[in-house]
């Protein structure tokens, strides 16, 4: 089956619409759909438009919340803990950001957790708004459990991802976005709308054996066996845990997981609080160079740093369109009936 080209402005102005019919305010449905596309445009598609269908759902099931009372419930000169309210999961993690780029900007860094937030897409468009102020950024989530630790037939910890952003020059970020299990659960849906196998090392079946088809996916595995496991549980830690908010041990200990929460932490480091940022930027620079100018194995043509692959995706979409799978357009078509919508081009 073909993918379809889709025009990403059309693509997101859709999106945006799509939110506004399910009770969000047109500014907080504009960050959704652009949080969303941005995915789509750097080839994150695990975390683009093929969940939009999702969270419309999760808006009939009273799990996202449209209208949320986020707010600032401490505060320090460099800390803030926020109360998501169940409140989309770009929407507040937007909200927290611009937060602690002003914290970071006073007391050199700043670092909030959002309690009871929902899903919140590719976790590197947060890092980089710091990034884009020459700070460095940092994102997590931490979420019900839904990866196995090591020996397990069961999941106990959530596969969190973790986002690291520092700028340069020539190359405008070094981007770290990485799920702590081998893969997220967003590209087993792609492999459903693909209508694909997937790798037998990225999930278990409900029987806790490696499975190579997507529907019959129950758990993932995680990266690095104990790394991505360990990280994972430390993630709950300071998160989670920092906010009397647990999810793992409620989920496997009772009562069980609210549908759709989340916690996670957002930092910025401003770079001038310890070095000149514009000498900084051009440290990034050489060791991009240094990283790109190491000898390649037989095969390879090009080493790239971490986003380098996503900044080329993202340039190709933007003159080209993005590509969705059949089973993407299946999800989209299904909102469009529902709300009366033209299908994007």
């Amino acid at each position: 089956m073909t993918d379809i080209y889709v025009d990403g402005k059309a693509l997101q102005a859709f999106t945006a619409t799509v939110f506004e019919k399910v009770g969000l305010p047109v500014e907080d449905a504009a960050i959704e759909a652009k949080v969303l596309v941005w995915a789509n445009l750097r080839g994150v598609d695990s975390h683009g438009v093929q969940r939009v269908a999702g969270y419309v759902r999760s808006v009939d099931a009273g799990h996202f919340n449209p209208r949320p009372n986020i707010r600032i419930e401490r505060e320090t000169a460099a800390t803030l803990l926020i109360e998501g309210d169940n409140a989309f999961g770009p929407v507040v993690t937007t909200f927290a950001m611009k937060q602690v780029i002003g914290k970071a900007r006073e007391a050199g860094i700043g670092w909030a957790i959002i309690r009871n937030t929902t899903h919140q897409g590719a976790m590197a468009y947060y890092a980089q708004m710091a990034a884009k102020e020459n700070m460095v950024g940092i994102a997590s989530v931490c979420n019900p459990p839904n990866m196995t630790p090591p020996g397990a037939r069961a999941a106990g910890v959530h596969n969190s991802p973790i986002a690291i952003v520092v700028p340069g020059n020539t190359q405008p970020f070094i981007t770290l976005d990485m799920a702590t299990s081998v893969a997220a659960f967003g590209k087993i849906d792609v492999a459903k709308d693909k209508g694909v196998s997937i790798p037998d090392t990225w999930a278990l079946d409900e029987n806790g054996q490696p499975t190579t088809d997507p529907d019959q996916v129950r758990f993932l595995q995680p990266a690095g066996g104990y790394k991505g496991y360990g990280l994972a549980l430390l993630f709950e830690c300071m998160s989670s845990l920092m906010v009397g908010n647990p999810l793992l041990t409620t989920a496997i200990l009772g009562p069980g997981a609210r549908g759709g929460v989340q916690n996670s932490f957002i930092g910025a480091i401003d770079i001038s609080a310890f070095t000149d940022p514009d000498a900084y930027r051009e440290n990034i620079d050489q060791l991009v160079i240094a990283m790109k100018g190491l000898p390649k194995a037989d095969g390879v043509e090009e080493l790239f740093v971490p986003g380098e692959p996503e900044d080329r995706v993202y340039q190709e979409r933007i003159k080209h369109g993005i590509p969705l799978p059949p089973g993407t357009i299946d999800k989209l078509r299904e909102v469009a009936d529902r709300f009366g919508l033209e299908m994007p081009k």
